[in-house]
């Protein structure tokens, strides 16, 4: 399982970042959009172009946490919240919501034909070389990395 149990594990011992975007959306359909262009975007603008495989890898972890935090984590009048750095070894990504009840498992849908939701999750694990859970306050933000390589910087 590439979910990480600890919350702080994941940042230990790692480089500053190089690059870094934060910015507050409207807990809305569109928020989700906009925050995954801007990301996309910020991608192509640190040299990841789109269509490489990271930015198109990040871009897709994105848009199913952000749908996510509108869907499942919005609090009337609180926005949700994207953070994305960059290092030399890892493109890191963290969307933060207020709802704290409600914390995100991996777990397929109890039934694959006709469940509309349940697979975001299942995505982001597959897609993610780790990602995880963890507090903030109030609320939570979900992570998810991708390592930098040949293969992803395309």
């Amino acid at each position: 399982m590439k979910s990480a149990s600890s919350s702080n594990w994941h940042i230990q011992n790692r480089t500053a970042p190089a690059h870094e975007f934060a910015m507050r959306f409207t807990s809305t359909p569109r928020g989700a959009r906009l925050a995954r262009r801007l990301v996309s975007h910020r991608l192509d603008e640190w040299g990841h172009p789109y269509g490489s495989p990271l930015n198109e890898t990040v871009t897709l972890i994105t848009s199913e946490l952000a749908s996510n935090a509108v869907r499942h984590g919005h609090v009337p009048g609180r926005d949700f919240r994207v953070r994305l750095t960059e290092t030399p070894e890892v493109v890191r990504l963290e969307v933060s919501d207020t709802r704290t009840e409600r914390l995100p498992e991996s777990r397929p849908p109890q039934d694959p034909a006709n469940d509309e939701s349940g697979r975001g999750l299942l995505l982001v694990e597959a897609l993610a070389d780790l990602w995880g859970v963890v507090p903030r306050n109030p609320g939570k933000g979900v992570w998810a990395e991708v390592r930098r390589s040949p293969a992803t910087d395309g």
